[in-house]
């Protein structure tokens, strides 16, 4: 698909559809200021609760305490500054975190284009997750969101224009299909963006703009039932929906990709939170 805006041609002058205009450039910058004001509250939370905990001398100390985790295990910091604030500290003098804790093997991904070596990355497997969802859904546009800091953010992407990907760089209120997808933990189509009441205004501009006119959220599942993210797929054209057999493929991948997600949180991630852990000791 092309993000190319159409005109008018002949002699008259170039008309543009209300839905296609860019963004005016304040509406821009509020964009752009509200995704820097949240990005920030997530990590600014953290570092208050290791500043805390760890009585270290400043808010920056719990920042390069965060930094330094993310890096060695590869992990985003904005993932371990969601887990720091939500999940349980560690006891008062232990030394572990997370003692006497499983380790177990990354789950098998079926129905999944993942190589073998690639099975423990976080940006492969949500790339195989998506370029499913997509192949079973007829389309070249869509998005992968996960549940941080009690909203939905936006982690990858393909075919969505910089408007959209700015708009919904963060998604907290539940007027849109994703949201709701969430919300219900099951999936969601939406048949014709342009006439579904299940959007405000906004994001009803903000998804047509993008040259979307029909989207389908599938919630992305652990064993326990938690949404941990979504996968979502945009159409060029509105959708009659899905048959049983898309469906039950889609269900399938949600859960794939839901479980792995929370293994990835039980492994990795609790390990780079355990390695705060050590160092903010050593530190203090």
């Amino acid at each position: 698909m092309t993000n190319e805006i159409p005109r008018t041609t002949g002699s008259a002058p170039d008309r543009i559809p209300a839905h296609l205009e860019p963004d005016p450039p304040g509406q821009v910058e509020s964009l752009e200021l509200r995704n820097r004001q949240l990005a920030r509250a997530g990590v600014e939370a953290a570092q208050q609760v290791l500043l805390d905990r760890y009585r270290l001398a400043s808010p920056a100390e719990g920042f390069d305490l965060l930094r330094g985790a993310s890096q060695r295990f590869n992990i985003k910091l904005h993932t371990l500054a969601d887990l720091v604030v939500r999940i349980a500290g560690p006891d008062e003098g232990a030394v572990q975190w997370f003692p006497r804790r499983p380790r177990l093997a990354a789950p098998a991904l079926p129905g999944l284009r993942v190589l073998p070596e690639a099975r423990t990355s976080h940006a492969a497997v949500l790339q195989a997750g998506l370029r499913r969802v997509l192949h079973v859904t007829e389309t070249d546009m869509g998005n992968v969101q996960l549940v941080e800091h009690r909203m939905l953010r936006l982690e990858k992407h393909v075919g969505l224009n910089r408007q959209f990907t700015d708009f919904f760089a963060f998604v907290q209120d539940s007027t849109t299909a994703c949201a709701q997808a969430a919300r219900q933990r099951q999936q969601v189509t939406v048949k014709d963006v342009e006439s579904a009441d299940i959007f405000d205004e906004d994001s009803r501009e903000a998804i047509l703009q993008t040259g979307s006119r029909a989207a389908h959220s599938l919630p992305l599942v652990s064993r326990s039932g938690q949404v941990i993210g979504l996968i979502s797929s945009h159409h060029e054209q509105p959708l009659r929906g899905f048959s049983e057999p898309q469906l039950t493929a889609l269900a399938s991948t949600g859960a794939v990709v839901g479980g792995w997600l929370h293994w990835h949180r039980q492994t990795a991630v609790l390990d780079a939170l355990e390695h705060l852990h050590s160092t903010a000791r050593i530190a203090a």
